[in-house]
């Protein structure tokens, strides 16, 4: 079907643009976060961090955009799981939407202990505050909500055989692998090489997954 060869090339868009964003954040970042915070160095890169918000804030709409596209696939399966993704998705943009705050505020923070506004004692205090914030969101966000997510998508299309199965397959490990990792994550085990290889399986089905339905679509579903 025409429309399915539509949704799959906006929704393999959307992907890549999601994976591209959120590269390009850590890229720009860099040390620029380190603790404690060093106000200079963060005044001084104010223009690169307003870029890596603004790459935020086209991740969640890309995520949100993937959510609502893939619903009319989803539903044809099982709309109770449709609703579920939509919802992870959201969960998961609001995630990153609370951490692109947090990280303005901390450039505000910043800025005001520059003009002497504030202390060093509250400076350091309301920076290390914010910098825990802006990493529970943007990991709980990312991880955790997108494995759950990820479940919710690649079962209805294993079923569906809406890609080729061994996609969906991939992707149903590969969501686990990060739920798993995320929920490490709140218990402090982030840190081992073991550990943050579970991110790899997701981070490399979601490409190969998007450049195939940009190529191929999804798989007429009228019949099924």
């Amino acid at each position: 079907m025409e429309s399915d060869r539509k949704t799959g090339l906006k929704v393999g868009l959307l992907f890549i643009i999601a994976t591209v964003t959120a590269i390009l954040t850590i890229v720009i970042l860099g040390a620029t976060l380190e603790t404690p915070l060093d106000h200079t160095i963060i005044i001084e890169n104010e223009y690169l961090i307003g870029l890596a918000a603004l790459f935020w804030i086209i991740l969640a709409a890309s995520v949100t955009g993937i959510g609502f596209m893939m619903y009319p696939i989803l539903k044809k399966h099982h709309k109770s799981l449709a609703i579920g993704y939509i919802s992870f998705r959201i969960t998961e943009s609001i995630c990153i939407i609370i951490s692109t705050i947090t990280l303005l505020s901390i450039l505000t923070i910043s800025q005001n202990y520059f003009s002497g506004f504030i202390d060093s004692v509250n400076y350091q205090s309301m920076g290390y505050l914010l910098l825990a914030l802006q990493d529970w969101s943007f990991e709980i966000g990312t991880l955790i909500f997108l494995g759950l997510g990820g479940l919710f998508l690649y079962y209805p299309l294993y079923e569906l055989r809406a890609v080729p199965r061994w996609l969906s397959v991939w992707g149903l490990i590969g969501a686990v692998c990060v739920l798993v990792y995320g929920l490490l994550g709140l218990f402090g085990f982030t840190d081992s090489v073991f550990v943050n290889i579970l991110a790899a399986p997701i981070a490399v089905q979601e490409m190969v997954f998007a450049l195939w339905i940009i190529g191929k679509g999804f798989k007429s579903l009228e019949k099924n």
